[in-house]
């Protein structure tokens, strides 16, 4: 008999779907208030997650970004992001 893994799903605040945690991109808000990316998914800090280049546009529109971080985002983050969805569609 086997054990079924449970998948960790995490809400997506650009379209707010429950997806799986590895096929987003985590945001992080550290300890010393910095934002970066987090490509592990292990960094300590508030993280919220992007699934798609689409939701990213809708997240920076709105401020979701900001608003579930708690916190202003630079702009060269969201350049990062950019460029890593862009990357991830190649």
């Amino acid at each position: 008999m086997s054990t079924v893994r449970k998948v960790p799903l995490r809400k997506c605040i650009g379209c707010n779907e429950m997806k799986n945690k590895k096929e987003m991109i985590r945001v992080v808000r550290t300890t010393d208030n910095g934002i970066v990316l987090d490509t592990t998914g292990k960094k300590n800090g508030r993280g919220a997650y992007v699934c798609c280049s689409e939701c990213l546009a809708k997240a920076m529109k709105n401020r979701g970004l900001s608003r579930s971080l708690n916190a202003e985002v630079p702009e060269e983050v969201y350049e990062k992001l950019k460029e890593a969805f862009a990357d991830l569609e190649r």
